[in-house]
């Protein structure tokens, strides 16, 4: 059991005479959030191991992406990942992913694009949810910068390997620019 669902179930199940006091009720909230706060971080693995196994899938997805591998990128989605890309609609799923990845390639490929991530991410553990983020640098394959910007994925652990469940990146730059509206006719 969880130290949340112990927290909750202790609450729900302590004395009625204990509970009926202002102190009782002061007492029990505060070993509820006691035990809410340390439980699931001592009974999981070490946190800063945690975050290192999450920056290690993006470490596959950016190799991945560089050796045009959209089925490892794929790979590291949760079955049920929603991919929210900038400028285009969410991707659902697995499969929806990967057929979104594939459909980069050939471009990719053409221009020689290239990821890489900065040194240093942020990210967190907390049990089974984790989050990673970061910025990123995309160049072509002259070397010349054709974007920067940021990335932020929600992961979950499942079967001992953390998978995204939502991912998303945006640029540093201006949005691209749109035709201008045509003048209205006299």
């Amino acid at each position: 059991m969880t130290s949340s669902r112990a927290a909750a179930h202790l609450l729900q199940h302590s004395g009625a005479q204990f509970m009926g006091t202002a102190w009782g009720k002061l007492s029990l909230w505060a070993l509820g959030a006691a035990l809410a706060t340390v439980g699931p971080a001592s009974s999981a693995a070490e946190p800063n191991a945690e975050v290192a196994a999450l920056h290690a899938v993006d470490d596959t997805w950016v190799k991945a992406f560089n050796s045009r591998d959209a089925a490892t990128m794929a790979a590291q989605y949760d079955e049920h990942a929603v991919l929210l890309p900038p400028g285009a609609p969410a991707a659902h799923g697995r499969a929806a992913i990967e057929a979104f990845f594939a459909k980069m390639m050939p471009d990719a490929t053409a221009q020689g694009l290239a990821f890489t991530l900065d040194d240093k991410p942020a990210g967190g553990a907390h049990g089974p949810m984790g989050w990673a983020s970061g910025s990123y640098v995309l160049k072509d394959k002259t070397g010349k910068v054709l974007d920067t910007g940021k990335y932020l994925s929600v992961s979950m652990k499942k079967n001992g390997k953390w998978l995204y469940v939502r991912d998303t990146w945006n640029s540093d730059g201006p949005p691209p620019a749109s035709e201008p509206a045509a003048a209205p006719k006299k």
